[in-house]
């Protein structure tokens, strides 16, 4: 008999979907992706101080997927940490994934400092975020060296709460960024954060589509550049992978296993086909584990790579 489960970092996940962060920014409201089914959620990303977000509007869909500028929009640490604490007594059974931001290592040390107590199952380093670059700086993901140096930081205050890197794409070299995570101390990757910058221009109105002109693409258009990242990510670590970026049908979702995921997470795929699309992918992977007599993904995680 086939089966979804799948064990990440010590935890159960009932199926290896998984919400991304950034999809739904209010905190309580990612109860909807649990009740569509989501094998697990990774909350928005929280940083210091509340941000507004960027100028409206902040999601634009093109042909081939979505722009998109929210700017990290969240309520600061301090609030969020009161919400957090009650969203996870509410699910305490359930996978949840904390994910923090900053451009500054001591503030990504207290960011940490503050959400450990909670407990969580995970900690999500976002070192990606690529629609605040202009405003904040560069990510870290984008320098091998400096997240070496951010996952370091926290690992001293983690305890036993697993550290997940999210890396972004706009790199060189995605596997050496995440071999320098790994040896710091990360225990898994997620990858990858949107492509970009990118930029949508209406043509009637003449000027860019978004409020603050460019943002982050995702959707179905990015789905062979996460493909790569995550296959070469497997071939530089051996700490699980989160495979993000473009996955809406359970073909993409495959390609995701094979490449080396262990998780597949899905967001731009809710805007577009609706929160249901969790039942769809955990229902079209069953026929398909069936009709292939696969019994456990584990069983195709990697398989790209063997020759």
């Amino acid at each position: 008999m086939n089966t979804l489960k799948t064990s990440f970092l010590c935890t159960e996940f009932q199926n290896p979907f998984l919400l991304p962060s950034g999809i739904i920014t209010e905190i309580p409201e990612q109860k909807k992706a649990i009740d569509a089914g989501a094998g697990g959620v990774t909350l928005k990303s929280i940083t210091k101080e509340r941000r507004e977000g960027n100028p409206l509007p902040r999601l634009w869909k093109y042909d081939h997927g979505l722009l998109n500028s929210v700017g990290l929009r969240n309520p600061g640490i301090d609030e969020a940490v009161k919400q957090i604490r009650f969203f996870l007594v509410e699910h305490k059974n359930y996978p949840i994934i904390i994910s923090l931001f900053s451009t500054k290592i001591d503030e990504f040390k207290e960011l940490v400092e503050k959400v450990v107590f909670l407990n969580p199952p995970m900690i999500e380093l976002n070192l990606s975020c690529p629609n605040t670059t202009d405003e904040l700086g560069h990510a870290f993901g984008m320098d091998k060296g400096a997240a070496e140096k951010v996952v370091k930081t926290v690992k001293k205050i983690s305890g036993k709460i697993p550290i997940i890197a999210k890396l972004s794409p706009n790199v060189s070299d995605i596997g050496e960024v995440a071999k320098r995570c790994e040896a710091s101390g990360a225990n898994a990757i997620s990858a990858i954060n949107t492509v970009g910058p990118g930029m949508v221009i209406d043509i009637k109105k003449q000027k860019p589509t978004l409020g603050n002109k460019e943002g982050g693409v995702s959707g179905p258009g990015i789905l062979p550049i996460a493909v790569r990242c995550v296959y070469d990510i497997y071939e530089s670590v051996k700490i699980p992978i989160i495979g993000i970026g473009g996955v809406e049908k359970v073909e993409d979702a495959i390609q995701m296993f094979l490449a080396g995921a262990t998780l597949v997470g899905v967001g731009t795929a809710t805007y577009t086909k609706g929160m249901g699309i969790y039942k769809k992918l955990t229902t079209d992977l069953e026929k398909y584990m069936a009709e292939n007599k696969i019994n456990n993904l584990s069983e195709i995680r990697g398989k790209a790579h063997k020759k």
